[in-house]
């Protein structure tokens, strides 16, 4: 049966081809699949080509045949983030946000950065420069320390890369191991404008009930507005709110790193 004549367009008859690509049969060759879509070389190889260059399929370098790529993975996991994370912990990160009147973010651990997931923006009418499914460094936010300080990544991975932002940037490996055992004992991390000038932001970990890092919570403000003696009752807001997402993810854990 010819399946991609009788297919008109093109998110069809890229589907179409996908779904030859089973756990059975992980790969196959431009020939090969020709032969069982009973289409023209050229053409599949025009789809299986595109794809690969979006990430949605590889290519075998020394076979040549084509798998399911990493991008659909990401996809993938897109997906469980919603449904079994930020559904659950949206609700919370509203209520943390009216509680502190500050914005505040959840992020995980991925290509060794951080990863926003979701964002409750100040009342007080301040936007953060920070978007759903952006990065930021590790090293330099009050997020990624947590997220480094309570798993088990070697920070010495990052001595190359402590990258300078601003002159309060932490970029001595010596200083980030320090740095990162104080907030293990502390159970949280400040960012005093380590990454942006006049933001400050804390942050304290999300763990799940078999006490697992998962994420990190924060809450992120003007410096003008930070006041010291105010740091414990941050504190204490975000760790209740992460104690209320712990309840509910269950045993929730994402590896995306």
């Amino acid at each position: 049966m010819a399946v991609l004549k009788e297919l008109k367009s093109s998110v069809d008859k890229t589907f179409a081809i996908l779904e030859y690509f089973t756990v059975d049969r992980a790969e196959w060759s431009v020939t090969e699949l020709a032969k069982e879509l009973d289409a023209s070389k050229s053409t599949v190889y025009r789809f299986l080509s595109d794809m690969q260059k979006r990430g949605i399929m590889y290519q075998d370098p020394v076979s040549g045949k084509y798998g399911l790529g990493l991008k659909l993975f990401e996809l993938g996991n897109r997906v469980r983030i919603k449904s079994a994370f930020t559904d659950k912990t949206h609700p919370v990160l509203m209520e943390v946000a009216k509680s502190i009147t500050e914005t505040v973010h959840i992020a995980v651990f991925k290509d060794e950065q951080v990863y926003y997931v979701d964002k409750v923006e100040s009342p007080q009418g301040l936007r953060i420069s920070t978007t759903i499914g952006s990065y930021s460094p590790a090293h330099a936010t009050s997020l990624g320390k947590v997220l480094l300080a309570f798993s088990s990544y070697d920070e010495n991975r990052f001595v190359q890369r402590l990258k300078r932002y601003t002159e309060n940037t932490i970029t001595e490996c010596g200083q980030l191991k320090e740095e990162l055992k104080k907030i293990k004992k502390d159970g949280y991390a400040v960012d005093y404008e380590e990454f942006e000038i006049g933001l400050i932001c804390v942050a304290v970990p999300i763990l799940n009930q078999k006490n697992e890092i998962v994420a990190s919570l924060s809450a992120a403000g003007p410096a003008n507005r930070f006041k010291k003696e105010e740091l414990p009752n941050y504190v204490k807001k975000l760790q209740k709110g992460a104690l209320q997402i712990q309840k509910n993810i269950g045993d929730f854990k994402l590896n995306i790193t």
